[in-house]
């Protein structure tokens, strides 16, 4: 071997010497590294150094809140847990927060044995309801919940849960809307900011404190759960940079009541507010009867009226709609056309206000009660406003809807069932391309008469109806002819016709009684028999006609004005919005509008046989058309021209 072929040799042999020690320096530096969030498309990705769940930290504490809602002139303290990274003790990681909280996780009466009877007469005080059981209080539960863990801890959020006030090991009262669940959540985003206490036990000194915690927070949740998001955005405390409200109850009026009617839940035919409070009230025995006394048999009698149906001081202390100008929070709101639970409405009416003021997108489908907007759209909102990622959610499309109809909608309180189609973006919602197209009515709803855009030239003069609510509506709208019911439809759809927005009827009527049920149906003509969905029904709605001096322009009911008894025979005029939809009526349909009185899947059922007499020239449906007239008109042939 030559002496340059020597030294050539061992230059080789010392670099692929260096070359292996600083690929092995590398491995052990990545093994040591501190592990980190990882974006991807603007998402946060699973991090395998988060993925190992018997790793995490998990550890419970009460926050001191600022009211005190039992009166034992102590601030109540919520019940608390944290999901979080091994590395935010090991390695310093600091992270954002996805929170929860409800009032269900230390469980519910379910008893429905002890809903309101219904069987009673419109405007008289209800029979007496009987409360159900207690619930059985679990004082040795260590941990709230496990929801959210799985999704977001290996993604680079800690994850909290809290009980509500007065439910599981929450001190306080059970308020069901009041100050304090704005409150209960707000005081857990100010302690994960520094500002309020956390203690070790519920009446302790020792304190925990959220050094780990960036500070940021996203809420989260379904139905209750998702209504308590919004509650705490409505404080406007600092820290709460997003929520994703899904199925929220915004209002209990508009969950318990419709435009002065008393009109219940879908599914949960006679239930009151003060059956929520029984059906929640899950805390410490020990408070449950001045509880009881402060809220459900105090409070909650003087305010409820299931008399009237009115809208009253009570009733707007429960109302989150105005409050919302001092939300700050990014807001991903998601509800389901078909949710006649906590109905459509009460997430279109937030929206409206936000528009403009914050961040704001609209996620919507056809199921049932619950259903959360894609993990991708869930993802892309968090990590915008938790992590700071540009990702460009702020120019994505402002409404994302599912047009078409899930395998399995889900009826009840719990998150809708089946796999859900993807959405289609939309510029707004509504559709921006939707304008007002006015329908008129033509004589023979005994039957089905005609439901045309144009003035009809002859007097169309009234029709009657009878009240019965033995014969439920799909029955109705099946029959041929009744004289329960007035129906009246387009012709044939030759086309297509895209509904988008809210429907709005002026329905101009007289009573044989002085107090009676009002119900009206959008529908799909010919009805079909079986689940109601986006095959039959379009949408609804109810109203008091009592109530009829402050029905004048549709739109967000909240007046004070209190109903008055109907004089037997004389006419009033009222105007209000059905439940906001967006759906594709198909060709080979006609769009129905069925008015009828008592809703046996709602409303309270009186003896049959009160009268309403319908003006049809005093009375009229607006439609948000896509497309406007122009083509409503080709969808039906220009019949109405």
């Amino acid at each position: 071997m030559s002496h340059w072929n020597h030294h050539s040799f061992a230059y080789t042999r010392h670099v692929a010497i260096v070359g292996a020690a600083a690929i092995l320096t590398a491995m052990v530096s990545a093994q040591t590294a501190p592990a980190k969030p990882i974006f991807e498309n603007g998402q946060a990705q699973v991090v395998p150094a988060f993925e190992d769940a018997t790793k995490w930290i998990r550890h419970r504490l009460w926050v001191e809140t600022e009211f005190d809602s039992d009166g034992d002139r102590k601030r109540d303290r919520v019940h608390v847990d944290v999901t979080r990274q091994l590395q935010t003790d090991t390695e310093g990681l600091k992270v954002p927060v996805v929170y929860e909280s409800s009032p269900y996780f230390a469980g519910t009466s379910g008893d429905r044995q002890f809903l309101w009877d219904v069987k009673q007469e419109v405007g008289v005080d209800s029979p007496a309801r009987a409360s159900q059981p207690e619930i059985e209080f679990k004082a040795a539960r260590t941990s709230i919940s496990n929801s959210q863990v799985a999704a977001w801890v290996p993604r680079g959020f800690a994850v909290v849960h809290s009980e509500a006030p007065g439910t599981g090991l929450s001190q306080g009262c059970a308020t069901v809307g009041g100050a304090p669940e704005r409150l209960a959540p707000k005081a857990v985003i100010d302690w994960l900011n520094g500002r309020a206490k956390g203690f070790t036990t519920p009446d302790g000194s020792e304190e925990v404190k959220a050094t780990w915690a960036t500070g940021k927070v996203g809420m989260t949740g379904t139905s209750y759960n998702g209504t308590i998001p919004l509650a705490a955005a409505t404080t406007g405390v600092a820290g709460l940079e997003a929520i994703i409200p899904i199925a929220p109850n915004t209002s209990y009026y508009h969950y318990y009541r419709s435009h002065g009617l008393v009109r219940h839940p879908g599914g949960w035919l006679g239930e009151d507010i003060d059956f929520l409070y029984d059906f929640v009230n899950s805390g410490d025995p020990a408070r449950r009867v001045v509880c009881n006394k402060i809220y459900r048999d105090g409070e909650f009698v003087e305010g409820r009226d299931r008399r009237n149906g009115d809208y009253n001081a009570f009733w707007i202390s429960r109302d989150l709609l105005p409050l919302v100008g001092n939300v700050k929070a990014a807001v991903l709101m998601a509800h389901a056309f078909n949710d006649w639970n906590v109905v459509p409405e009460h997430s279109v009416r937030i929206s409206n206000a936000l528009k403009g003021k914050v961040p704001l997108q609209q996620y919507f489908h056809q199921g049932g009660h619950g259903g959360a907007p894609p993990m991708e759209l869930m993802n892309k909102w968090f990590t915008r406003y938790l992590y700071g990622i540009e990702n460009g959610v702020e120019k994505d499309p402002k409404a994302w809807i599912v047009r078409e109809t899930p395998p399995a909608p889900d009826a009840g309180r719990g998150r809708g069932r089946g796999a859900t189609p993807p959405p289609t973006p939309y510029a707004d919602y509504p559709n921006p391309a939707a304008a007002v197209v006015t329908l008129r009515l033509g004589a023979g709803g005994g039957a089905t008469g005609s439901l045309v855009a144009a003035a009809i030239a002859a007097k169309q003069g009234t029709e009657m109806l009878t009240d019965n609510v033995e014969t439920a509506a799909p029955a109705l709208a099946l029959a041929a002819e009744s004289r329960h019911r007035l129906l009246y439809a387009t012709p044939e759809l030759t086309d297509a016709v895209h509904l988008s927005g809210t429907a709005r009827v002026t329905i101009r009527m007289a009573s044989s009684k002085p107090a009676a049920n009002l119900s009206v149906y959008l529908m799909q003509l010919p009805w079909t028999e079986g689940p109601i969905g986006t095959t039959n029904l379009i949408t609804r709605g109810w109203a008091d006609p009592q109530n009829h001096k402050a029905l004048t322009r549709g739109g967000d009911y909240n007046s004070r004005e209190r109903g008055t008894p109907l004089k037997a025979g004389e006419f009033v005029t009222m105007t209000f919005d059905l439940q906001p939809d967006d759906q594709i009526i198909p060709a080979g349909k006609r769009i129905g509008l069925m008015i009828f009185s008592s809703d046996r899947d709602f409303t309270l059922w009186p003896q049959p046989g009160t009268e309403l007499t319908i003006d049809l020239d005093g009375t009229s449906v607006r439609l948000p058309v896509v497309g406007g007239l122009p083509a409503f008109d080709r969808a039906t042939g220009a019949v109405s021209r």
